[in-house]
């Protein structure tokens, strides 16, 4: 079957910025699919150039079988986009928005769907409200409206919770999970981990413009399987300071790989006197896994990686 996003070898430099290099990766029909990285990783120019926003310096894109610079028009056809902007134009009306992003598909007559999308979207009460008149939550929802207005069969979401409140959060990844029931593609880049965790089935991360890791969302977790210590203290052992995950102020985040590391730890700081104000164990989640691998757990994440 072909894949629904197909990206091989893509590289892209902004002057002395290599924003991607030589990344590849394939997203199956169906699959709900997480890009994660930190801020600077690559994701947003990956996602333009699936767009046709970008073009590469050097290898291919194609989504649902069609190259993004060479079949253009059927490509972006295929793809429905949800930017990390705000963008719109203050001078229509929720329901004209969505009407006119259905116009540049050609599409008319589709009052139905349209409705359909305002209710899940929560809009409704507001389809004939102005956008500018529009609080920024309810200005992303319009977006996400937009990216699905035509039925592509491949959706990316680019941070689409961004500023947006809980029970819209609930309602979005409702319908959402209900397009990939249906068979829709869909790509999540998000900073909400436990969203990642829970909906998709397939992550990759980014770092620096090179995927350095990229597996099932349970694989990742089962590599990394170990337990987290939250410690408040004032200083760390220094035989241990390469097992602290990050630091905020006293708070230490150590990962540790197996519960019988805990006693060693707690025998370094007996014997340097460092007093534990507060000790707090956890499993690994997405969150500590993402934070390993960004620290430099290579040798681990690297098996996870896939040519």
């Amino acid at each position: 079957m072909t894949p629904a996003v197909d990206v091989a070898r893509i590289a892209r430099r902004f002057g002395r910025v290599q924003a991607l290099d030589d990344v590849s990766l394939a997203v199956g029909q169906g699959e709900f699919f997480g890009l994660l990285g930190p801020n600077g990783a690559g994701k947003t120019t990956l996602i333009s150039i699936l767009a046709g926003l970008v073009r590469p310096d050097r290898g291919s894109a194609r989504i649902m079988g069609h190259d993004v610079v060479a079949d253009y028009r059927l490509a972006r056809r295929a793809l429905g986009m949800v930017p990390q902007e705000l963008v719109f134009d203050p001078f229509f009306t929720v329901r004209e928005t969505l009407e006119l992003q259905a116009g540049y598909f050609g599409l008319a007559g589709n009052d139905a769907w349209i409705d359909e999308i305002l209710h899940h979207l929560a809009l409704t009460t507001k389809a004939d409200a102005n956008m500018r008149s529009l609080s920024g939550g309810m200005k992303r929802r319009v977006l996400v409206g937009q990216a699905l207005v035509h039925k592509p069969p491949v959706i990316v979401l680019d941070e689409p919770t961004a500023g947006v409140d809980v029970e819209l959060r609930q309602n979005l990844w409702a319908f959402i999970r209900k397009l990939n029931q249906d068979g829709h593609t869909i790509i999540l880049t998000t900073h909400y981990l436990e969203e990642a965790e829970a909906l998709c089935g397939r992550i990759a991360m980014l770092k620096a413009g090179r995927i350095v890791a990229l597996d099932s969302t349970r694989n990742l977790l089962s590599r990394f399987a170990g337990i987290t210590v939250r410690l408040v203290a004032p200083a760390v052992p220094a035989a241990w300071l390469p097992r602290v995950l990050r630091r905020e102020g006293s708070v230490h985040f150590l990962g540790l790989e197996r519960h019988a590391e805990l006693e060693s730890l707690l025998a370094a700081l007996r014997e340097e006197k460092i007093e534990i104000a507060e000790l707090a164990l956890q499993e690994a989640d997405l969150e500590q896994v993402f934070l390993r691998i960004m620290s430099g757990e290579r040798a681990t994440a690297a098996e996870a990686v896939t040519p």
